[in-house]
């Protein structure tokens, strides 16, 4: 039995009524803000007619130029009771040190989401037991201006920044065919 709009949206608006719920192709999307989200994602776990017990994953956006916030963190839940999916999406207003607070205290497995997050997009996780980057080196960093660089932001160059990786040998480059 899959939940209906409205039971979402009534239990999301029992601790903010500014919740707003978005529906395309039958999937639900709640926006809420960050300093919100605790309290709006406990409030759909805890709730009996909702438990949206599992989080499946979370990741962000970059909207470069594209809406008047530039990132954006996605959270996908899914209530094994129910069989119903939501994600909850939450705006970032700073364009330069983007932060959400982070869900490990409800879901353990958001410390391994919002670290690959943190990795890639460079959206930092407040109160986050273990921030630290995940696939990237701790030290990669842009080597003309020392700053950390996040591969999937838009102004990520598609080529890649000259120098901030060692590349492995490549002996067959030198080879006669």
């Amino acid at each position: 039995m899959s939940l209906s709009k409205e039971t979402i949206l009534s239990v999301a608006q029992s601790v903010y009524t500014g919740v707003e719920l978005y529906e395309h192709r039958d999937q639900y999307s709640l926006i809420v803000p960050p300093e919100n989200l605790i309290d709006v994602a406990t409030e759909l776990r805890d709730n009996p007619s909702t438990q949206f017990d599992m989080l499946l994953d979370t990741t962000g956006i970059d909207w470069l130029n594209t809406k008047s916030h530039r990132f954006e963190v996605v959270h996908t839940f899914y209530s094994l009771p129910f069989k119903s999916t939501i994600r909850i999406k939450v705006p970032l207003s700073s364009k330069d040190s983007p932060t959400c607070p982070s869900l490990v205290e409800l879901w353990e497995s958001a410390n391994w989401y919002e670290r690959e997050t943190f990795d890639m997009y460079g959206i930092y996780f407040e109160n986050h037991p273990d921030l630290r980057r995940f696939y990237m080196p701790e030290d990669f960093v842009d080597p003309s201006s020392g700053e950390p660089i996040y591969p999937l932001r838009k102004d990520f160059p598609v080529m890649g920044i000259p120098g901030s990786l060692p590349l492995p040998a490549y002996p067959e480059k030198n080879q006669q065919a």
